[in-house]
């Protein structure tokens, strides 16, 4: 985290009292391609971490490369292959129409991404069936790095609001919205702090 953006937060009196329990935190952007980034998040989705992490090593397997599939190859596989790696019929519809749109240009590379604003990319990606908002965001944040992200609709950063600023109860997004406001323009460095958050919750 940048100490601009530590400086920034601490001028919230909460938001100090959680940067000094919890301390520096240290987060890389991933920087892998989109294609691969997305597919990812998109197996991820709804499933535990050791779950998607199996269907991901399986996914990988049947394409016999080592590495992550091209999207050239994904849009040329058989659906069923696909669901032999533990993909839902959805998923592995998701994957196919993510490889496709790669390949027409809708996904852009690595390099594209980097002169495109946070929202064309939000708008551009979620285009894509089985891509939605949330999707997006991480996709923001842990493969791009960028510094002013914050998914309001996510239970864990509303869940670490709730405990940081002892709430009886969970914030709503549209509240989070514009409590995070004066968060701006380092958003994101807030939103894994609260995610943070959640480790240092006591037992009841």
């Amino acid at each position: 985290m940048t100490k601009r953006a530590i400086e920034h937060l601490k001028s919230d009196r909460v938001m100090a009292e959680v940067i000094e329990r919890i301390g520096p935190l240290k987060m890389r952007p991933r920087r892998i391609a989109p294609f691969q980034s997305l597919a990812s998040a998109i197996i991820h989705q709804q499933l535990s971490g050791k779950a998607a992490s199996t269907i991901l090593a399986r996914f990988q397997a049947l394409f016999g490369s080592g590495g992550f599939p091209s999207p050239l190859a994904v849009a040329g596989a058989d659906v069923e292959n696909l669901r032999s790696a533990g993909l839902s019929r959805a998923k592995a519809a998701y994957i196919q129409g993510l490889a496709r749109k790669t390949l027409e240009g809708i996904v852009p590379s690595l390099e594209a991404c980097d002169s495109l604003a946070d929202e064309e990319l939000v708008q551009r990606l979620t285009s894509i069936k089985g891509v939605g908002v949330w999707t997006v965001q991480m996709f923001l944040i842990f493969n791009l790095g960028r510094p002013d992200v914050f998914p309001i609709d996510d239970l864990g950063v509303r869940r670490g609001y709730q405990i940081a600023f002892k709430k009886r109860r969970l914030p709503d997004p549209a509240h989070l919205h514009r409590t995070g406001a004066r968060w701006a323009p380092f958003r994101t460095t807030a939103a894994l702090y609260l995610w943070r958050t959640t480790d240092f919750q006591k037992p009841d």
